[in-house]
């Protein structure tokens, strides 16, 4: 598949064309270097010189991976000064970070230390010795872009963020997925708080907060990288865990599965059955249940042959393995809720982290 160039990489080369355009010296194509050294290829849109400085623009090109800013249009304006240094700022459509715990600052444009690195590097190369720039990156779509990523969730307001570690787009990186996953969890520990919960989707997250009254704040998506999250909530310090979502995801976690997608491993049926048989179920429930082709269909089954209580079991079977999953370095509690954002089943742990959260749902 074919690899494409981050935001980061977009901003650099248009700082950089904007500085060639002042120079009189415009180009349709130009290379920067990656914060690894590597050189980077990058075609120009469009270059002019204004008063001042010079403006530029990149089209990014994500390659073949489904990035919602390919194709997007990444600006960048300089201002020449007399006081050598690069000075960045946010221009429209670029973020700004409203909330501690990022690699950013508090104020500061949404542009992390790799791209800062590049663009730095990009606008000095080719700046005469005794002068200096402002470089302003925009993106005219960003603010539109941003509501349909993270960022707000993060405190990152106004856009998007520039990004990208290695500059280099690699096309439908799980790995790259999983570590924008992250930085809630930075957020979260820099905000003072101990104990967080983890939803693996939107639905899980709304139920938690607008259901459940938890703190929005403490409230993260884990997508189906349950393991991956619980790993770093170790890194980042936190004490205890709640786990918080669909009977769907969170039975899969019982069985010790820690990467929910079901591609990579299933089990649900099966798991619900052996713990109702583990409680007493007849052979014609776990028939039923096996028959069953989702969860939500097994649900008016165990209803029916009066099983409700396996579901407090599969919650602290969930902790348990989540437990286990960190070895001991994280206590955990786990909710099971219906999309419907009814409580299956919880145990006492939830219980605790719950209410020291301050949920309302009391003793139910």
């Amino acid at each position: 598949m074919r690899k494409g160039i981050t935001t980061g990489t977009c901003a650099a080369a248009a700082a950089k064309a904007a500085v060639m355009a002042w120079l009189g010296q415009p180009v349709t194509v130009l290379q920067v270097f990656s914060p690894q050294g590597v050189l980077l290829t990058v075609p120009v849109a469009e270059s002019w010189p204004v008063a001042g400085g010079g403006m530029a623009a990149i089209i990014k090109d994500a390659g073949d991976d489904p990035d919602i800013t390919n194709g997007v249009r990444i600006m960048a304006e300089i201002i020449i000064t007399d006081k050598p240094g690069v000075v960045i700022k946010a221009g429209i459509g670029v973020g700004t970070v409203t909330k501690p715990g990022l690699a950013v600052p508090v104020g500061e444009p949404a542009v992390n230390p790799g791209p800062r690195s590049m663009i730095t590097r990009a606008v000095t190369e080719c700046l005469p010795t005794d002068k200096g720039a402002v470089v302003t990156i925009s993106i005219p779509e960003g603010e539109k872009l941003a509501t349909r990523t993270l960022n707000p969730i993060l405190g990152i307001v106004g856009g998007l963020s520039i990004i990208g570690t290695t500059g280099i787009v690699e096309p439908m990186s799980e790995e790259a997925f999983k570590n924008s996953l992250v930085p809630q969890i930075s957020v979260v520990q820099a905000l003072g708080y101990t104990d967080i919960v983890f939803a693996p989707g939107k639905i899980g997250q709304d139920i938690a907060i607008n259901r459940c009254g938890l703190p929005a704040a403490a409230v993260i998506q884990t997508s189906n990288f349950i393991g991956h999250m619980l790993e770093n909530a170790v890194k980042y310090g936190m004490r205890r865990v709640l786990l918080f979502g669909h009977l769907g995801k969170i039975v899969k976690v019982s069985a010790g599965i820690f990467h929910t997608h079901n591609r990579m491993a299933d089990a649900r049926l099966e798991t619900i059955a052996a713990y109702m048989a583990l409680n007493g179920a007849p052979q014609t429930a776990i028939e039923e249940i096996m028959a069953s082709t989702t969860t939500e269909a097994a649900m008016p089954i165990i209803a029916r042959y009066n099983m409700t209580e396996v579901y407090s079991v599969l919650a602290e079977r969930a902790s348990a393995r989540a437990k286990r999953y960190v070895f001991g370095d994280l206590t955990v509690g786990t909710v099971i809720v219906t999309l419907q954002g009814d409580i299956l089943g919880l145990d006492e742990t939830a219980r605790e982290i719950g209410g020291h959260l301050g949920w309302n749902v009391g003793t139910r």
